[in-house]
């Protein structure tokens, strides 16, 4: 039996999460309370149902620290369980709940919406830190649809290496376990030339190479991966997330991912994203 485990803060596209999950084949169950996961698992695993997925929120804010514990109890009885936790930043989560005009969850008399987002990230926090997260800020539902893809697509049994370009003008990644900043090195935006291009183009890749110490930094940031990797592992993280930033996004850290991502192949299981790719700028 395959649990899929979805939690993280109202408005972070967790119902389009739960959507990729039944496209996938898994038979989706929306907030259930903790107390019932082991019931309805063993119920579907006698009736031959191979894959599950339960999605879990601040919605059950009385039941939701209880989480943590479930996961632990049904890998004991050798269910392969994965969590994942989706997030966004408070700006994007309260642009949204504006533009449906919902109600946040936790949200009554007195409290606004941005101190119940606070609440529910406090409440949430313990799942945080055993899932899969996600920062869905400045995803579309196509793209997070595709994290979701990516994510299931990985061998469970190894640490996921998650190396991901973003530009610094969209903000910092919230899902980032590592951050490194290559705005310091020349920036091919400047170049007419280059500037249409990106960080995968040939012709960036070699003015990155020849003009500028990029290739000093990735050495360094492979060698701090390596000999870092295998303390989140032993530590039963599911993924290590590593973000390189430039200005846009689109050039210095896409070149840097794709590079460090060449080097780490041999040995890692790999996601690779490129936030701000398709961004101008």
């Amino acid at each position: 039996m395959e649990l899929v485990l979805v939690s993280g803060l109202s408005g972070s596209g967790k119902s389009v999460a739960l959507k990729a999950l039944e496209d996938s084949g898994y038979l989706c169950v929306d907030n259930l309370p903790p107390g019932l996961v082991h019931a309805l698992v063993s119920d579907l695993a006698s009736r031959g149902e191979p894959r599950v997925a339960v999605s879990a929120d601040a919605r059950g804010a009385d039941t939701i620290g209880a989480i943590p514990g479930v996961v632990d109890a049904e890998r004991a009885s050798g269910v392969d369980v994965r969590v994942l936790f989706l997030e966004a930043s408070d700006a994007s989560l309260v642009r949204r709940f504006s533009e449906t005009r919902r109600p946040h969850p936790l949200a009554r008399a007195g409290r606004t919406v941005e101190e119940a987002i606070a609440e529910e990230r406090r409440l949430l926090a313990p799942i945080a830190e055993i899932g899969q997260r996600i920062d869905t800020s400045n995803l579309t539902p196509a793209q997070l649809r595709q994290a979701v893809q990516d994510v299931l697509a990985m061998d469970d049994s190894r640490l996921v290496l998650c190396l991901e370009s973003f530009g610094f003008k969209a903000g910092v990644p919230l899902d980032a376990d590592f951050v490194f900043d290559a705005r310091f090195l020349p920036n091919p935006h400047y170049d007419p030339r280059l500037r249409p291009k990106t960080g995968k183009d040939p012709e960036v890749a070699k003015f990155l190479e020849t003009e500028t110490e990029a290739l000093l930094l990735l050495e360094d940031i492979e060698r701090l991966v390596v000999r870092w990797a295998p303390k989140f592992a032993q530590d039963r993280r599911a993924a290590l997330t590593v973000a390189i930033g430039c200005t846009g996004g689109r050039h210095r850290s896409v070149y840097l991912i794709e590079r460090l991502a060449e080097r780490l192949r041999p040995q890692h299981a790999l996601i690779v994203r490129h936030r701000d790719i398709d961004r101008g700028g």
